[in-house]
């Protein structure tokens, strides 16, 4: 459905995006994640059509964005981050108008405006003017404005931004809803949201992408220790001391007491300690042999959000000069590549061409034999007819 082709938007000097590739395929719901400034938007905007790539291609259900640019904004409903209403319009108004923008025949807007805003909850305040909405009604108004004409395609800006628990999570399930129907590209800072809601991440850092996968597979390939989690009751104080030299565990940290005085340690495992369950034994025994009352031990698991920071939080920072090399030898790269490229296209124009000729030496060959046989064969069948004549 969504092909992003080694594409760059550069303004000056300097990258908002760098040579970023990934697919999008039909039905899925996409997580777009990065810190602010790393490129996000900008990416958005170009699948849109609002904003132009510098180079490389976007393709959108077969079509180029910048080719048949309003073929493109056909298939896409997009909500933009902010939330921008016109606040003298009424709910049911604001999607009217956004129909108008959209081009949905006359004779099937009511219907179309009608789903939209059935679609979002927001039949009880269809009459209400936008700027009278609470924050969540007003995210729902916007959702409506990209949903009405039933596009193939949704991209949605930081649709949870500034809302409560209740509100994240109607919006969570509305989002969901769209699998069946529509294709889901969710920009998003709340990475619990995006664990919940998507089957597939992409994360951007610096105009780059650095991942495309799978929440579960992210969370897994960045868990380099095994942590467990206990409570405990300690009236003695001899935990840290009786697991200090342990030959399972690494480290032991104190999380915190509980007002009922009952403690909770995080115990990092020593590495190469796959299976936890000979250090779950062993703490357990220890814990029984000291008169500490183990209240529960789990395992800590890994969450999309500390993939997230483990994939950002180790890349290196350049200075403006340095980027600007990497920069340069990134287009001498994609300029060498393109000449390899054409050199090979003509290679192969040259060697379609030979071969085309000598195919069509052979056929030529042939034909002048055919055309030999034919003569023999006729003079054999004169001949033999000068023969019965007699």
């Amino acid at each position: 459905m969504i092909e992003v082709k080694n594409v760059s938007k550069k303004y000056g000097d300097f990258y908002a995006v760098r040579s970023i590739s990934f697919n999008v395929k039909d039905g899925e719901i996409v997580g777009f994640l990065g810190r602010n400034g790393a490129g996000k938007t900008t990416t958005m905007n170009m699948i849109t059509g609002f904003t132009e790539p510098s180079s490389g291609e976007i393709i959108v259900d077969g079509y180029n964005v910048d080719v048949k640019p309003k073929k493109v904004k056909k298939l896409i409903g997009y909500m933009p981050e902010g939330v921008p209403l016109y606040p003298d319009l009424t709910v049911k108004e604001f999607v009217s108008y956004m129909a108008d923008l959209k081009l949905v025949p006359h004779k099937e807007k009511k219907q179309a405006v009608e789903k939209a805003i059935m679609q979002t909850g927001l039949d009880k305040v269809r009459n209400r003017l936008t700027r009278n909405l609470s924050r969540g009604f007003k995210q729902r108004v916007s959702m409506a404005g990209a949903l009405v004409g039933d596009p193939e395609i949704l991209i949605l800006d930081e649709p949870t931004v500034g809302l409560d628990p209740k509100q994240v999570r109607e919006i969570r399930e509305l989002i969901k809803s769209f699998r069946k129907d529509h294709t889901v590209i969710l920009s998003s800072h709340i990475l619990s949201e995006v664990s919940q809601i998507c089957e597939k991440v992409i994360i951007i850092d610096r105009g780059e992408i650095i991942a495309v996968d799978t929440p579960e597979n992210l969370e897994k390939q960045t868990q380099t220790e095994q942590v467990l989690k206990i409570t405990v009751e300690d009236p003695e104080n001899v935990f840290e001391s009786v697991f200090a030299n342990s030959e399972h565990i690494k480290k032991i940290e104190l999380e915190k007491t509980n007002e009922d005085q009952t403690k909770v340690y995080t115990i990092e495992l020593k590495e190469g300690i796959e299976d936890d369950t000979e250090a779950r034994k062993f703490i357990a025994i220890k814990c029984a042999e000291n008169n500490i009352l183990n209240l529960g031990i789990k395992k800590e698991e890994q969450t999309l959000e500390d993939a997230f920071i483990k994939l950002i939080e180790n890349r290196p920072e350049y200075s403006v000069e340095e980027i600007k090399k990497i920069q340069y030898k990134k287009e001498l790269e994609d300029l060498r590549q393109a000449e390899k490229e054409k050199k090979e296209r003509k290679e192969l124009k040259k060697e379609q061409k030979e071969k085309a000729k000598e195919m069509k030496k052979e056929k030529k060959e042939e034909n002048r034999k055919s055309e030999e046989d034919k003569k023999e064969n006729f003079e054999e069948i004169k001949d033999e007819e000068k023969g019965g004549n007699k």
